[in-house]
């Protein structure tokens, strides 16, 4: 993602309101933080498609926003909620390409 796609998608992330639709924009991953999911437990493939259900702060972070989502899983179930940064989400569909190599 370049300089220009990432503050646009910052500012989109910013208007989004708990029953959003939003995408994991790459692999959610349990870092810890999910009680009862063994430590990187995958909650999302990059791609995913999942639901805001509320915005927070960590309380020694004030300043940099934490978005509660649940994604579907293969069965379009919801899963747990999963805090993710706002690098981690998009409000629009990502796409998952290998990156291209010049010779």
């Amino acid at each position: 993602m370049n300089l220009y796609n990432e503050k646009v998608s910052k500012m989109a992330l910013e208007n989004i309101q708990p029953g959003d639709m939003i995408f994991a924009a790459t692999n959610i991953l349990n870092d810890g933080s999910v009680p009862d999911f063994p430590v990187d437990t995958q909650f999302a493939s990059a791609g995913s498609r999942g639901v805001l259900i509320n915005t927070g702060h960590l309380e020694d972070q004030p300043n940099k926003i934490l978005y509660l989502v649940r994604f579907e899983d293969e069965t379009n179930e919801l899963g747990p909620p999963v805090a993710c940064w706002p690098d981690e989400i998009s409000e629009q569909p990502v796409s998952v390409r290998e990156p291209l190599i010049k010779s």
